[in-house]
């Protein structure tokens, strides 16, 4: 039994992807819908579209650069004062920082060159205890039907929303015990009828791989620190998903809690938040999140230019990470009562109208 079945909520609506709401969707044109794009004149579109490997090498050689610096001092300083300061900024850009490689890698636009975003990616995926397969077929279905109950498999926010799990996630207290779960249960060879929905059946042998090598190298480093009687490997590889995830969490949740449900149209489901340069380095600008969900194919590096060229169609950016809490956290606790409520996002004079609001 996995984490998520032992921290059981009661929700408005089934979120599954096997539910009656998954028929509804498909019923009423949600799933695989057309989604409003704000117009951009296709010459600029094109220019923005350009893949570089410039952008993604400088910055993936500074981040594994800055990860065997600090992972080299945090082993050397083990068993002093020094090490937990270390160890800490190492935890951030180990799990906080590996999710946005993760992601962009995934959809192959941070590199020009394919397997450059493939190597990356699988990397990023190891190093989140995640199946870069599985995951990838999971988030294509996350971009087709973005926050669309009964299809979408990455709804964080479910109403009434699971506060106990968000805080717990903070220290990633129910992610990891469930991926690792979850890898045990794919190294078996077995997957859910959820998953089922959205991986093909010719790519669940490379599953059951994944799962393999996740759970030996993970499993080598709890060796390693039984036979060495030290943490050290341990705090190099695995509990950075605990002690270092909180700053994903707290940048993550912002991209779609508290917003509609139900809609094709990012600008209601969606949440850019202006971020200062640091955490946008290690978030990969995707705190542009409107920008990102609506043209998909634009590098992580071109989301500002894109933000610039849509921002007169969509609602007012949040001016900062505490500005996106301080709206999110008063409609999360509302949704406790009242789960039908969300946030319904202004949009500007004159854009473009979504064909329906949400619910």
């Amino acid at each position: 039994m996995e984490m998520a079945s032992l921290l059981r909520f009661r929700t408005s609506r089934d979120y599954s992807l096997v539910g009656p709401e998954t028929a509804k969707a498909i019923e009423s044109g949600l799933a695989s819908g057309e989604w409003y794009k704000t117009p951009i004149e296709r010459k600029l579109l094109k220019s923005l579209m350009q893949r570089s490997d410039g952008p993604a090498l400088r910055d993936t050689a500074i981040w594994l650069g800055l990860l065997a610096i600090l992972g080299t001092a945090g082993t050397l300083l083990a068993g002093s004062w020094w090490a937990v300061p270390v160890f800490a900024l190492y935890g951030v850009l180990y799990a906080s920082a590996a999710d946005s490689r993760w992601h962009e890698c995934g959809h192959r636009t941070a590199f020009k060159t394919t397997w450059l975003n493939d190597v990356v990616y699988v990397l990023a995926s190891f190093m989140l205890l995640r199946s870069p397969t599985a995951w990838r077929w999971s988030h294509a279905r996350h971009h087709t039907d973005t926050i669309i109950v009964g299809r979408d498999p990455e709804i964080a926010g479910m109403r009434p929303p699971q506060l106990i799990i968000m805080a717990l996630n903070f220290l990633g207290l129910v992610n990891v015990p469930q991926s690792l779960m979850t890898q045990v249960r794919y190294a078996a060879g077995r997957l859910n009828d959820e998953e089922k929905s959205y991986i093909p059946e010719t790519e669940r042998k490379k599953v059951t791989r994944e799962a393999w090598a996740i759970l030996a190298i993970h499993g080598g480093a709890v060796v390693l620190a039984v036979a060495t009687q030290s943490l050290v490997p341990v705090l190099l590889i695995g509990l950075p998903n605990v002690y270092g995830i909180w700053l994903l969490a707290l940048m993550g949740l912002t991209q779609h809690l508290g917003l509609a449900e139900d809609v094709l149209d990012h600008r209601l489901d969606s949440r850019t938040v202006y971020m200062n340069p640091v955490l946008r380095f290690i978030y990969w600008n995707m705190n542009y999140h409107v920008e990102h969900h609506m043209y998909p194919t634009v590098p992580y590096h071109a989301l500002p230019a894109l933000h610039e060229a849509i921002r007169h169609d969509c609602p007012a950016p949040m001016r900062s990470l505490f500005a996106a809490w301080g709206e999110m956290l008063p409609a999360v606790f509302r949704q406790l009562n009242e789960p039908g409520y969300f946030i319904s996002k202004e949009l500007p004079p004159g854009a473009g109208q979504p064909a329906q609001r949400g619910r």
